[in-house]
């Protein structure tokens, strides 16, 4: 008699502490949290019209269970790898483009060939921590743009992303 081998995963998902999940809520189509990450990024995902995939939801709890924060794909490929997610680095960008073209994500360019990924998606500015590679949070109000340029034909400003680059005294 033959025996047969089934392999399995198990994926274990800490609890977010609550003040985490509190600054989550300010993050489009999080106004009914629950309190559960897993079924908060289930209904993030159905809301903005993504298939809650077993893929989307191991990186939406990974980026959004923790509150506001700013990573690079590679940063969360590693997050992802650590929590035993079997995930490439592929499948990552894609899925962080697909969450920034719905809303849920802000991409912010810093260099030619570095961007941050921002799970905070309201309006807001961000220093840059040059030789650290940090991003921090400016709100909104504390940057004032002057006037900017009248866009051609057809097109219209979408928003300004305003990025300060920070550097320690000599």
């Amino acid at each position: 008699m033959g025996l047969t081998m089934i392999q399995t995963r198990t994926m274990v998902v800490p609890p977010a502490k609550a003040s985490e999940l509190a600054d989550a809520t300010r993050l489009p189509g999080r106004s009914d949290m629950t309190g559960c990450p897993w079924h908060d990024v289930k209904s993030m995902l159905r809301q903005v019209g993504l298939r809650p995939t077993r893929q989307r939801m191991a990186l939406g709890w990974i980026l959004f269970g923790k509150g506001d924060r700013h990573l690079t794909a590679e940063a969360l490929y590693e997050e992802a790898t650590r929590a035993k997610v079997a995930v490439s680095l592929a499948t990552i960008y894609n899925t962080l483009h697909q969450f920034t073209e719905v809303g849920l994500l802000r991409q912010v360019a810093v260099d030619g060939s570095k961007a941050y990924f921002d799970t905070n998606a309201t309006a807001h500015h961000h220093f840059f921590v040059e030789g650290e590679d940090i991003l921090l949070d400016i709100p909104g109000a504390e940057v004032v743009v002057g006037k900017t340029p009248t866009p051609p034909d057809g097109y219209e400003i979408a928003r300004v992303d305003v990025v300060i680059r920070l550097r320690q005294k000599a």
